[in-house]
């Protein structure tokens, strides 16, 4: 497995971890900034990622051909985790009550 450094953090997302005593806790979600990536013979990019409070707290990347597309794949790799996590610790994730926790964004369009 390869080690990931988070670097500096582009973006942060604090969400509570309900346990089913009611217990609170926080979860805090982090991107490092996209980079290209060292090892890439094609010229792809790198976007580091980690999650505190809920599992493994190792920082984990996702890689794209550009710095957006790196990003967005961050950010639906850890939703995807997120789920996975909160399922196993059979706990629940809550932000503003949005059951994706807001990282899925399809804004609505007018009629």
């Amino acid at each position: 497995m390869t080690a990931y450094e988070l670097g500096p953090v582009v973006a942060e997302r604090r969400v509570e971890c309900v346990a089913g005593d009611g217990t609170r806790t926080e979860v805090v979600i982090r991107f490092g900034t996209p980079h290209p990536d060292p090892l890439s013979p094609h010229d792809d990019w790198c976007c580091p990622h980690q999650v505190l409070g809920l599992g493994d707290e190792a920082v984990g990347a996702s890689f794209g051909v550009d710095s957006l597309q790196a990003l967005l794949l961050s950010v639906h790799r850890v939703r995807l985790e997120l789920a996975e996590r909160a399922a196993r610790a059979a706990v629940d994730l809550d932000w503003l009550g949005l059951a994706d926790l807001g990282l899925t964004v399809e804004p609505p369009t007018r009629p």
